[in-house]
């Protein structure tokens, strides 16, 4: 099964052509969310567990204290009032994931759309929900920043691949 990173079955799951206005910060706000809604503590652990096993670079952190990457557990049952930890990751060398730990019932991390313009970033992207969301047997997310809950693609379990869940909008 040769499969190259952001390929599936030999073609891209999206085509930068059709989904660049999904990727314009202007429209978009530079860092939308990227979320595993009905997650647990032990699909927390799984992505660790994924980002470890995968080799990508990573640094967890605890406000300014960086630290080894602890157990899912660990960080979830740290208090209210504690900084929240990020788990900064690098599925490449020029694209960066932080992971954030909010809540226990939903994976979420934030990109940055400047760093994914293009076809390559693009499918490095893709590639990287789909790692995830094969790991989780879950949905992987991408709603516009500050629009919670409106999806405009996303990895498809069903589908195995990155799909769009919403018309890419015009200008």
């Amino acid at each position: 099964m040769g499969r190259r990173a952001g390929q599936h079955g030999g073609a891209a799951d999206l085509r930068w052509d059709d989904v660049s206005s999904f990727f314009d910060p202007d429209l978009m706000g530079a860092l939308p969310d990227v979320r595993v809604p009905d997650a647990s503590v032990e699909d927390w652990q799984a992505v660790l567990d994924l980002v470890a096993e995968k080799g990508w670079k990573c640094q967890y952190s605890e406000g300014e204290t960086v630290l080894p990457v602890p157990r899912t557990e660990a960080v979830l049952s740290r208090p209210a009032d504690a900084d929240c930890p990020d788990l900064r990751v690098w599925p490449t060398a020029d694209v960066l994931a932080i992971f954030r730990f909010h809540a226990d019932d939903e994976v979420d991390f934030d990109v940055d759309l400047r760093e994914l313009q293009g076809q390559d970033r693009l499918d490095v992207f893709c590639g990287f929900l789909r790692e995830i969301g094969r790991r989780l047997g879950k949905p992987v997310l991408m709603d516009p920043e500050g629009d919670y809950g409106h999806p405009v693609l996303g990895f498809d379990v069903e589908a195995d691949r990155v799909v769009l869940l919403a018309d890419p909008q015009v200008r």
